[in-house]
């Protein structure tokens, strides 16, 4: 066992077993990079469009945030990396929407839960 790092006298030993088996079984790195889609302003706004909208093409994202093309598309490869957004291609363009609904439901809760505040 490592150290102790607490001098309460109060550690449960068969928790932080459990804790130990559980960390490293779980897909934190993947896991991070889903929330950090969250955590960035332009990503965040692109997914409130498109959560609204439902299916748009770069240029319609673009427009609507006051940014460049080039910019949103960098944000668009990230997400669609990541899994949170799809797209399908129609001529020459792209038109992407929210991968599913847990995408969805995240960003409804993320908003549900910051009005509470209020």
């Amino acid at each position: 066992m490592k150290e102790n790092k607490c001098d309460c006298g109060c550690i449960n030993t068969e928790h932080i077993k459990l804790a130990n088996k559980l960390i490293p079984s779980l897909p934190i790195g993947r896991l991070v990079n889903f929330y950090k889609a969250f955590g960035d302003e332009t990503r965040l706004k692109i997914i409130c469009v498109l959560d609204e909208v439902g299916e748009m093409c770069v240029c319609d994202i673009a427009y609507s945030l006051d940014m460049t093309k080039s910019a949103i598309s960098h944000q668009l490869k990230y997400l669609r990396d990541i899994r949170l957004l799809t797209s399908r291609k129609e001529g020459k363009e792209v038109y992407y929407r929210l991968a599913d609904e847990h995408i969805r439901d995240l960003y409804e809760i993320g908003l549900k839960h910051i009005e509470e505040d209020v």
